[in-house]
């Protein structure tokens, strides 16, 4: 079994994987002026709490959009179960051609979201990732990683509302009742959810079109079941799929 862990700019997850099967999957706010120790803590606390002997990992695997957390998580993780963390970067054997300006400069939840994607669903393929940021990226028939776009997520969005103007409040994102809003709230609602759905819809067909193919579309992150119902193309919610991934590359570098 290993310790698979992703920490994005919000929420650091920490799943455990046996023999490529998920099994628990655990989620603590990312703050990043924790120490080791404090996180090392904080680890131990819920794997505790879950019923998880820290003995029972044979392996960690690590992404991080975070470079001031990656370091003490690593750390942290290493005293728990004695084991040295595998850090996604550049060097590791993923099995994909990256294809961008500086292949050193793509963050580790791309390469992990991208592997998945290959490894489960094939390719060509679009895969979006809607959390703190949104992301889109594209893999080509040919299992290459050709680039992407990235976007302010969802909640920036509302959060750059309400403080940037003196009359909007702060709310949180939710399903929208109807596109033609009758109240500030909703209006507000309409325009993340609504408008980030016709953004995901549009950015795909002018992806789709410079490529020239059509490519399953993949989605994940903490607001995907909020944001996909509403686009019009087909898309496969998987929220599992960094789990994935992390299990993927754990494979083919440990070997």
């Amino acid at each position: 079994m290993i310790l698979a862990i992703d920490v994005g700019n919000s929420n650091i997850v920490l799943g455990t994987i046996d023999n490529g099967e998920i099994g628990t999957i655990v989620r603590m706010h990312t703050e990043l002026n924790e120490t080791a120790a404090e996180y090392g803590i904080k680890i131990r606390q819920l794997l505790d709490y879950y019923g998880i002997d820290v003995r029972a990992f044979d392996g960690a695997i690590i992404s991080s959009v975070v470079p001031p957390v990656t370091d003490a998580i690593r750390t942290a993780v290493g005293h728990l179960t004695g084991l040295d963390c595998m850090v996604v970067g550049p060097g590791m054997k993923t099995g994909m051609n990256v294809r961008i300006d500086d292949p050193g400069t793509l963050a580790g939840d791309l390469v992990v979201g991208s592997v998945a994607a290959i490894a489960c669903y094939g390719c060509p393929a679009i895969i979006l990732d809607l959390g703190t940021a949104t992301t889109i990226v594209v893999v080509d028939e040919n299992a290459c990683y050709r680039g992407g776009a990235i976007i302010p997520g969802v909640k920036l969005g509302l959060q750059a509302l309400s403080s940037g103007t003196s009359l909007l409040p702060d709310i949180s994102v939710a399903k929208p009742r109807k596109v033609i809003a009758t109240n500030t709230v909703d209006a507000m609602r309409s325009g993340a959810v609504h408008a980030t759905a016709a953004m995901i819809d549009g950015m795909v067909d002018r992806m789709e079109e410079e490529l020239g193919s059509s490519c399953r579309i993949i989605a994940t992150g903490g607001l995907a079941h909020i944001i996909t119902p509403y686009c019009k193309k087909e898309i496969i919610c998987d929220d599992d799929l960094l789990m994935k991934g992390l299990w993927v590359l754990y494979e083919k570098n440990i070997k």
